[in-house]
C-alpha cells in the first residue's frame, strides 16, 4: 500500500458503510418479528427430499418468512449496500476484501464475519442482536441469526473444515449440550483488529517467536549467492512452497542469509526453536493454524531452528508436513524426510579474505593493519564481526585499538567453550620457561605458524591446494612436571590467544555418540575464537586402537577414529600433552606436525628454575642455587616445594631459608616415594 494513510480512510469508509447496511438489516428483522431459528419443517406427504432439504440452505426462506412490508427500511438498505459495494471496489481494496479473498469466504460467510466484527465495533450491535432474535439474554450474534438475517445463508459456513472455522476467524461459545446453531459467536481479536487495519503478528505466537533482522552491511558474495539462490528458486516454486534447508555449523550465518532472502522476498522473518513444537498433538495443530494465518495476513516467513538440538523432537515432522508458506530448516547435517522439492543449501561463514573486508568495512579508517590479524586468528560471521565493531568503536570513542577488539573476540568466543572446557589464566611467560634452545625454538616456531595462518593459507594459495591439515597440532611429551603445560601457556600468551584445556569427565560419555558430539562442540567453538586446546593427559583419548572382541572396543574405536578425521579438518591449534607418548595411536603421530621432548631437567637448568621460582615479593635468605640445583627434581616439583617452604616461612614468621626448603624438599621426595640422599640436604 503505496498511502497507508488514504487506505485507512478507505478502509474506515467501508467498515461505516457496512455497518451502517448491517444495522438496517438487523432493525428490519426485528420489526418483522422474525426469529433466528425458524421451526425445522416436517416434510409433507409426497414431498420431496430435495424441496424439504432446500431449507437448510435457504431457498425455501419465501416460504418461511414473511416478506418485508416496510418499502422504506428496503430501500434503505439497498442505498446502503450500494455505499457498501463502492467502498468495496476501492484500490486498493478494504480489509474485509483482501481478506474474504486469501480464506476463501463465500459472500455469507463475509457477510456472517461481517456480524460478529460487529459486535466489536459498534456498541448498539448487541442490543440489536437480542432485539432480533427476540430474547434480551442473547445479545451475541449465532448462526441462526444469520441464517435469517441474511439473503443467501449457506449451511456448509458450520462446516469445521469451511474458512471461518478451519482458520479460527471466529469463536463459537457452544456450552452443555447447545446446539451448535445457538452458540454464541465473537469474531477473532487478531481477525477484529486485522479488518480495522491494525495489522501485527498474534501475540498468542509472541512468546514463541524471535524476530531475525539482516544486517545494514552488505553480504560477502559466497553468501550473497546463497540468498540468491534462494530468492530465485522461491519465486519459480509454485503452487507449493518447498521447504528451504540450511546446512552448516554456523546458525548466525544462515539467519542472516535467510534474512537477506526474506527480505528480498518483502518477507519479515521469524525464528521458532524446534523444541518450541508442542509435544501434545491438539497443541500443535493450533499452532500450525495460529501460524498459517498469519502467513496469509502477514508477510511473514519461519525460520525453524533445529541447529542445537541434539535430538530432533518429534513433532518436527508433523510440523514440517502440515505448514505451508515460506519455511526455513535450520539443521547442522542433512536430515531424511523432507520432500523432494526441498531447496538445500549449504551456508558458511565468509571466507577469510570476506571477513578481512568486513572488518575493514566496519573499523573504517581505525581499522589499520588489525583487520588481517583479526580475520587471520578469528572465524566470525558477519554479525558477529558487526556487533563486535560497533562495540568496540563506542567504548573507545571513535578511537579503536587492536587490544580492545580483539578482546572483544576473545569474549565471544567463551561462553561457547566454558560448558565443556577450563579456560586457563595465562600468567607465564618465555622468560619463566626453562628448556634447552632446540625446544625453546621449536616453541616459538609453532607461535610462528599460529601467526602467520593467513599469509601462507589464504594469500599464498595453500589453502586452495589442501583440503585437510591446514591446522596445527604439536605433542607435548616428557615427564609429569616438566614443563609440557606452562609451554602450552607460554605460546597462548605470547599470541594473545584464550588457551582451553580440555574437561574429559564433561566430554567423555558412556553413551554411545555423546563424546564425539562433545568433541565436535569443542573444536567447532576453537575454531571460531581462535583458541588453543590442550588435551592434558592425551593418551586417554588419543590412546591406540585395539582389536575388535565386543561392542565396547567397537565403539571406543570409533571415538578414536572420529578423532583423528577432526584433528585432521581443525583448522587451529592444538596441544597433546602426555608423559606416555607410546601410549598413543600412531595414526595420530602422523598427523602431528610438531613433536615437543620436555626433557628432565639437568643441574643448570634447575639452577634457572630456582633462580625464578620466588616472586621479588618473597623474602628470602641466604639461598644457594648451586646446592638446591643438586635435588633431582622436576620444574613442576620444584614449584611445589618452593610453595610449600613459603608456607613454613609464614607460618615461622621468619624468611624462607635453605633449612625450610630442604624441609619441603624431604615431604616431595617421600610424596614422590623417591629415596632421600640426606648428604644433598646438608
Amino acid at each position: 500500500m503505496n498511502d497507508p494513510e488514504r487506505w485507512q480512510r478507505n478502509n474506515d469508509e467501508y467498515l461505516a458503510a457496512a455497518l451502517g447496511w448491517l444495522r438496517l438489516r438487523l432493525d428490519r428483522l426485528a420489526e418483522q418479528g422474525r426469529i433466528a431459528s425458524p421451526p425445522l419443517p416436517v416434510p409433507e406427504k409426497g414431498e420431496s427430499k430435495k424441496s424439504f432439504f432446500s431449507w437448510f440452505s435457504g431457498e425455501a426462506d419465501q416460504k418461511l418468512l414473511p416478506p418485508a412490508s416496510d418499502a422504506v427500511a428496503e430501500a434503505q438498505i439497498a442505498e446502503a449496500e450500494a455505499a457498501m459495494k463502492a467502498a468495496a471496489a476501492f484500490d486498493p481494496p478494504p480489509a474485509m476484501v483482501i481478506l474474504g479473498r486469501r480464506f476463501g469466504l463465500s459472500p455469507f460467510e463475509q457477510e456472517l464475519l461481517l456480524l460478529c466484527t460487529a459486535l466489536e465495533l459498534d456498541t448498539r450491535i448487541a442490543a440489536m442482536c437480542a432485539r432480533a432474535q427476540d430474547d434480551a439474554s442473547r445479545r451475541s450474534p449465532t448462526f441462526a441469526l444469520a441464517f435469517a438475517l441474511f439473503d443467501n445463508p449457506a449451511w456448509d459456513a458450520l462446516s469445521p473444515e469451511r474458512p471461518l472455522r478451519y482458520w479460527r476467524l471466529i469463536e463459537i461459545n457452544q456450552p452443555g449440550a447447545q446446539p451448535l446453531t445457538a452458540g454464541a459467536l465473537r469474531a477473532d481479536e487478531r481477525v477484529v483488529n486485522y479488518l480495522k487495519g491494525l495489522n501485527y503478528l498474534d501475540d498468542r505466537l509472541l512468546p514463541l517467536l524471535t524476530p531475525v533482522h539482516g544486517g545494514e552491511a552488505a553480504l560477502p558474495p559466497s553468501q550473497q549467492t546463497v540468498v540468491e539462490t534462494i530468492t530465485r528458486s522461491l519465486r519459480a516454486a509454485s503452487p507449493q512452497l518447498p521447504v528451504v534447508h540450511l546446512l552448516g555449523a554456523d546458525s548466525s550465518s544462515k539467519q542472516l542469509a535467510a534474512a537477506y532472502a526474506s527480505a528480498a522476498l518483502g518477507l519479515s522473518l521469524y525464528r521458532l526453536p524446534a523444541d518450541m513444537i508442542p509435544a501434545q498433538p491438539g497443541e500443535m495443530e493450533t499452532l500450525v493454524r495460529l501460524w498459517q494465518r498469519e502467513s496469509l495476513l502477514l508477510p511473514v516467513a519461519l525460520y525453524l531452528d533445529a541447529h542445537d538440538a541434539d535430538r530432533e523432537p518429534a513433532s518436527l515432522n508433523r510440523f514440517l508436513a502440515r505448514t505451508s508458506g515460506v519455511l526455513f530448516l535450520d539443521t547442522r547435517e542433512a536430515r531424511a524426510g523432507l520432500s523432494a522439492e526441498a531447496i538445500t543449501l549449504e551456508v558458511s561463514k565468509p571466507a577469510k579474505p570476506e571477513q578481512r573486508a568486513a572488518w575493514a568495512a566496519a573499523l573504517g579508517e581505525k581499522a589499520g593493519d588489525a583487520a588481517g590479524a583479526l580475520s587471520a586468528q578469528f572465524n566470525l560471521s558477519l554479525p558477529e564481526i558487526e556487533r563486535i565493531a560497533r562495540t568496540a568503536l563506542a567504548a573507545n570513542n571513535g578511537q579503536t585499538a587492536r587490544d580492545h577488539v580483539w578482546k572483544s573476540c576473545l569474549m565471544a568466543a567463551r561462553p561457547r567453550l566454558d560448558a565443556l572446557a577450563r579456560r586457563v589464566e595465562l600468567k607465564a611467560d618465555w622468560d619463566q620457561l626453562v628448556l634447552p634452545d632446540a625446544e625453546k625454538s621449536l616453541l616459538r616456531q609453532i607461535a610462528a605458524q599460529v601467526a602467520e595462518r593467513a599469509t601462507v593459507y589464504e594469500d599464498w594459495g595453500f589453502a586452495r591446494k589442501m583440503n585437510r591439515g591446514l591446522g596445527i597440532s604439536a605433542l607435548f611429551t616428557g615427564e609429569s612436571g616438566t614443563g609440557k603445560t606452562m609451554a602450552a601457556e607460554v605460546v597462548a600468551a605470547h599470541l594473545q590467544l584464550d588457551l582451553y584445556r580440555i574437561d574429559l569427565s564433561a566430554v567423555v560419555s558412556k553413551y554411545i555418540g555423546e563424546t564425539e558430539k562433545n568433541l565436535r562442540r569443542v573444536f567447532d567453538a576453537a575454531e571460531d575464537g581462535g583458541a588453543i586446546l590442550c588435551f592434558d593427559e592425551a593418551d586417554a583419548l588419543f590412546g591406540k586402537r585395539s582389536e575388535v572382541k565386543d561392542s565396547h572396543d567397537r565403539y571406543a574405536n570409533i571415538e578414536i577414529n572420529y578423532l583423528l578425521q577432526r584433528m585432521e579438518a581443525y583448522g587451529g591449534l592444538a596441544i597433546l600433552t602426555t608423559n606416555m607418548k607410546n601410549a598413543l595411536d600412531t595414526a595420530f603421530m602422523r598427523r602431528l606436525r610438531f613433536i615437543v621432548s620436555f626433557p628432565f631437567p639437568g643441574p643448570a637448568e634447575r639452577k634457572q628454575i630456582w633462580r625464578k621460582v620466588f616472586p621479588p615479593e618473597t623474602p628470602v635468605d641466604g639461598l644457594d642455587h648451586d646446592r638446591l640445583s643438586r635435588l633431582n627434581l622436576t620444574g613442576g616439583s620444584i614449584h611445589n616445594v618452593a610453595l610449600n617452604a613459603a608456607f613454613l616461612a609464614a607460618q615461622a614468621g621468619q624468611p624462607v631459608t635453605m633449612a625450610l626448603i630442604f624441609d619441603a624438599a624431604r615431604a616431595e621426595f617421600r610424596k614422590l616415594e623417591k629415596a632421600i640422599n640426606e648428604a644433598e640436604f646438608r
